[in-house]
């Protein structure tokens, strides 16, 4: 059974950072960084789309083979994850 992305984000870059707190709703007194993970960098490649490997928001390309698709019928091809890993 496969299951949707928790989070998709659609970007038009192919180049994307994650720190698992960006667009995270703030306020007074509200520390985001303290809610997400290490800012990485990812690559979106031919499929037209990358999972963060830590907090697996999945980032799709607009245009890209993957925008309009069924995210939940995409396979996770999170960068650095292990292929066992799910």
């Amino acid at each position: 059974m496969n299951v949707p992305p928790p989070e998709v984000i659609r970007v038009t870059s192919r180049r994307v950072s994650c720190d698992g707190a960006t667009q995270i709703r703030g306020g007074a007194g509200f520390r985001p960084a303290a809610l997400g993970h290490p800012r990485i960098y990812l690559e979106i490649d031919e499929h037209g789309y990358v999972d963060c490997g830590y907090c697996d928001r999945r980032f799709v390309l607009e245009g890209g083979p993957a925008d309009g698709i069924d995210q939940a019928a995409l396979p996770d091809i999170s960068e650095g994850a292990d292929p066992g890993h799910r």
